[in-house]
């Protein structure tokens, strides 16, 4: 559907779940990928694994921050609280200033993994709740101020997606149900079912998208 031959995408968070899941549909419409994630080295709340994410590439067209961790309960500590904020925002926002040269050379984009939480709060995790909110107002804020150089920044809000961070919810037969009845389309989503929307947030066909953000949820917002 897409064709990204000759394209640079970089993917963070790109070794498991949704990430893997983009990072491998960019591979298959074309782009040479480099999918990075802790196995890999990249530590997105280190900087200088940031700095050598990024050395060694002469292109890049698509940035897509997926990196991010949920600690929920653990997250009323301050300590956890910083640290989630610190992987899934700030990191967000490090990947992005050290991409920033490169995509503003290409034109290209950048697609943020956010969250339903974007929208929602969440007792049980806190952190990643403001992370994500925070998120969605850093693509709308990055898509304002990068827009002049030619960058569109979008972001996509996924909602129960079967991945390793919602295996403690799926492996609750309450709470997995729960959440099926709530969601119109009646089923929780894969990783793959969130690649689709990344590579169009991506493509040309989104060209006079900037500063969106995005559900792939089922319809559990509007549920």
């Amino acid at each position: 559907m897409f064709d990204f031959s000759g394209k640079s995408v970089l993917v963070t968070g790109g070794t498991s779940g949704i990430g893997a899941a983009i990072a491998a549909a960019f591979e298959a419409a074309g782009a040479e990928v480099r999918a990075l994630g802790l196995e890999t080295g990249l530590d997105v709340s280190q900087p200088g694994t940031v700095v050598a994410a990024v050395e060694g590439l002469e292109r890049l067209d698509v940035l897509v921050n997926a990196a991010g961790v949920i600690r929920r309960l653990e997250e009323h500590s301050p300590e956890v609280f910083a640290k989630v904020i610190d992987i899934n925002l700030n990191g967000a926002m490090r990947m992005c200033s050290a991409c920033h040269g490169l995509l503003r050379e290409s034109k290209g984009s950048v697609v943020n993994v956010a969250s339903m939480l974007s929208f929602l709060g969440s007792g049980p995790a806190p952190a990643y709740s403001a992370s994500k909110g925070g998120l969605a107002q850093l693509t709308k804020s990055l898509a304002i101020s990068w827009a002049a150089d030619g960058i569109r920044v979008n972001a996509l809000a996924p909602g129960w997606i079967e991945t390793p961070l919602t295996l403690a919810l799926r492996e609750d037969p309450e709470r997995r149900e729960a959440i099926v009845k709530r969601t119109p389309m009646g089923r929780w989503g894969k990783p793959e079912d969130v690649a689709g929307p990344a590579l169009f947030l991506a493509s040309s066909a989104a060209s006079f998208m900037t500063g969106v953000i995005l559900p792939v949820d089922g319809g559990y917002l509007i549920g």
